[in-house]
Formats: C-alpha cells, structure tokens, sequence
C-alpha cells in the first residue's frame, strides 16, 4: 500500500512539475517561431513582438496582483484554475489566426500560468511530504523550462508549425490540472512575523534574480534571432545551438550545490555576463563561438538561478506568497529587458542592412560577373532592401539564385562573399543589445553582494 502511494505522488509529481516548466518556458518558447508568425499571420515586428512581451508582462502583473488574495483562495483552487486557464489558452493561440486573437490567448496563457505556477509550490510541497522538497522540484523544473523554451519550440516548428507549440502545452497543462484535482494541498498557515534582514536579503534575491533575467534575454532571444535571422540557420539548426544553454545549465547542479550562496550567484552572474559579452563580440559568423558562449550562460544560469530562488523563497508557511514575489521579479525583468532591447536592435539591423546593402554593392562590383547581370542584380537588390520590413534582415542571396547562382560558379562565389558581408555586417548591429543585457547581468551583482545566508544575524 505504501509503495503504490509513493508511486501515486511521484506520478502526480511529475505531472505538476511538467506543467511548472512548461508554463516557464512559456517566456520564450515561440522565439524560433517569430519569422514563421510574421510571414503567416502577416503582421509587423512589433506585433509578433508583443506575442513575447505580452505574456511575460502579464504574468508580472498577475503574480504581483495575486499577493493581495493568496490568504483567501486555497492554493489547491488556485493551482487549478490557473491550470484551466493555461490550457485554454494554449488551445486559443493553437486556433488563432490573426495577430492579434493570439496575443490576447497569450495574455490569457500569462494569467493562467502566474496562478499555476504561484499555486503549484505548495502543491508540491504536499506531494514531496516537506516544504523544502517541494521547494526544490519547483526551483529544478522552473530553470530547466526556461532553459529549454526556445529549443523546444524550434523542434515542434520545424517539424510541424508555430501552432504545435501550443498543441503540445494544452496536453501538458490538462495532465497538471488532473495531477491538480488528485493532490490535497492545505491553505497556508499563519506565520510568525518576518524579522527585517529575511525580508532585505529576500528583496536583494528578487532583484537579482530580476536583472539575470532581463540578461538572459540575450541568450533566449537576442541570440536565438542572431542564428535564425541573421545567419539563416533553420529552426531545427537555431533549437540545436541553443540546446547548449539547457545542457549546461543541467550540468551546473551538481557544482551548485557546493557552493555558498553568494558564491554560486556571483560566479553564475558574471558568466552569464561574460557568454553574452563573447556574443557580442562575435569577430565574423561562428556557431562553435555561439554554442560556447550559451554554454557560458547556461552554467551561469544553472548556478545563479536556483541559488537565488532559495534565497528569494524561504521553505515556511510565507512559501505561495514569496514564490509570487519571485515570479512576478523574473518576468518583470525580462519585459523590462524587451522594452529596453526591442527598439535598439531595431534601429541597428535598420542600419546593419545599409551597411549589407553597401558591403554587397562592394562586393558585387568586384566580383567577375558579366555587366548584363551585374546591373540586373544591383537593381534587384535595392528592390529588396526597400520591400523588406523595418528590422528585419534583407534576403540579398535572392537575386543571384534567381539568376543560377546553383550552377555559375562565378555568380556563386559573389553570392557568398556577399552573403558573407552580409552576416558580418548583421552580426554588428546585435552587439549594442547584447552588451546592454551583459550590463544587467553585471548589475545583478550588486544586489547579490546584499544577500545574507539563512539564518544568519
């Protein structure tokens, strides 16, 4: 009878924590799926930027929101509404054909996620029998989702479309919300009044972990587009580079869990912020430089994140409220991230595609091709330019294809040098945005210089 219990919990388990890293990996999971968006639903760069920041922005909103009414809603009802909800938005963006019936099923994900993932801590904590066990399940399948977002929608687009993304989440959440009705959760109890240095240390915890993650947008986002839309790799392609930030990060655990606190959140900031700086300062197209600086920020990411979220969240009977806290800090720094980083790398890929446009024209008049295709293919590539959408990157292979570039070695040689500069030139325009999260990733330091170990005077 025991043995089938213990198997019942860790089934339930299971299931709660795939809807806890799902709902993280939210965040960033359709990134891979942006130009695929853009081309389908025939809408702007703003507008499938808004399919990100709109659920990261109201999952901050709600999860601060939520602090005024967790001492009144059973963390068992909150679990699973937030749950019903999450699936039913996955199943709206799933159906959605328009940009902007996605972003309001988005905005509907982002509610539903910050009640499950809010509710789902103490959930947890019933089903691993203590608090601290709980604690530490929520904490391992919150980074992993996160660290895994993009690759995961990078498979499930390439191998069907951007809708599977949110096919395959409906499923996940609906396991959640059964795992939800067969878990028995108490409502939290009254706690003892929290001495001053639990609640500064907490504080400094949640800013950190703010910071890192308006950093990790460069890891998420910013170098996820860099090799689809800049480097042209495809989703499959893009989902294996950044595969390395999950696997590191993986790999960190047992590191972390050697480490002090402030060592472990230290070390794991600075790395973050030395990955993004090795991907800013990228010297011409490399994927292994790629793959080693994510790297980089996946053991960051790995030793930073769960240290700070056990700093930020204390194992007591405050746990719903704290991890509400937290949640809302993490996703208040990446929106912040976003609206800091969206109209930058704007206006530079504006720029870096006149510099393109004046590397090809170099190029191109150097290069041996006939006049009567050179002057063909010089008028092409203006015309591409023009029609390109404003931060967006100009397909300027097109014109030398059109013109069997596959079987002239001489149009062939000029298409790459000119696709060469031309990735050089766009690689460029994403250093400023990559330096700036590097900047957070660095600022969170000095909130981590504030934490106090638990316990401590």
């Amino acid at each position: 009878m025991t043995e089938r219990r213990d198997r019942r919990s860790r089934l339930l388990t299971v299931g709660v924590a795939a809807a806890v890293a799902v709902a993280f990996a939210d965040s960033s999971i359709v990134v891979l799926a942006l130009p695929a968006l853009y081309s389908e639903l025939h809408t702007s760069v703003v507008g499938v930027s808004w399919v990100i920041t709109s659920y990261n922005l109201v999952v901050a909103v709600a999860a601060f929101a939520l602090l005024a009414g967790i001492g009144r809603i059973g963390v068992a009802v909150l679990t699973r509404a937030g749950m019903a909800l999450f699936a039913a938005g996955s199943v709206g963006c799933a159906l959605s054909g328009a940009i902007g019936i996605l972003i309001a099923f988005r905005c509907l994900q982002g509610a539903g996620a910050a009640m499950l993932l809010a509710g789902a801590l103490e959930l947890l904590c019933a089903l691993r029998g203590s608090r601290s066990r709980g604690l530490a399940v929520w904490i391992a399948a919150g980074t992993f989702g996160a660290a895994v977002g993009p690759a995961l929608g990078g498979i499930l687009t390439q191998a069907f479309d951007w809708p599977a993304i949110f096919v395959f989440q409906a499923p996940v959440a609906l396991v959640g919300l059964v795992a939800a009705f067969e878990s028995h959760a108490q409502l939290e109890t009254a706690a003892p009044t929290e001495p001053a240095e639990a609640k500064s240390s907490r504080t400094a915890a949640n800013v950190a972990l703010g910071l890192l993650f308006g950093a990790l947008v460069g890891a998420l986002f910013l170098a996820v587009l860099l090799v689809i839309n800049g480097w042209g790799l495809s989703p499959i392609a893009g989902a294996a580079v950044v595969s390395a930030l999950p696997v590191a990060a993986l790999a960190a655990r047992q590191l972390a869990g050697e480490l002090s606190t402030r060592t472990a959140t230290a070390a794991g900031s600075l790395l973050i912020a030395a990955g993004l700086v090795a991907l800013a300062l990228l010297p011409a197209v490399s994927v292994a430089i790629v793959v080693v600086a994510l790297a980089l920020c996946g053991v960051g990411m790995g030793l930073a994140v769960p240290a700070l979220t056990r700093a930020a969240v204390a194992p007591d009977a405050r746990l719903t409220r704290h991890g509400s806290v937290t949640i809302g800090a993490r996703h208040a720094g990446l929106v912040l991230a976003l609206v800091l980083v969206a109209p930058l790398l704007s206006h530079d890929l504006e720029q870096g595609s006149q510099d393109a446009l004046l590397s090809g024209t170099r190029v191109l008049l150097n290069a041996d091709v006939p006049i009567r295709q050179e002057v063909p293919i010089a008028v092409d590539l203006g015309r591409v330019v023009q029609r390109t959408p404003r931060g967006t990157v100009p397909d300027l292979a097109q014109p030398f294809n059109k013109r069997g570039a596959a079987h002239d070695a001489v149009l062939r040689h000029a298409r790459d040098s000119l696709v060469g500069a031309i990735k050089d030139a766009i690689t460029r325009s994403f250093r400023p945005s990559l330096l700036l999260c590097a900047a957070l990733a660095a600022l969170a330091l000095i909130p981590i210089l504030l934490l106090r170990p638990r316990g401590s005077p």
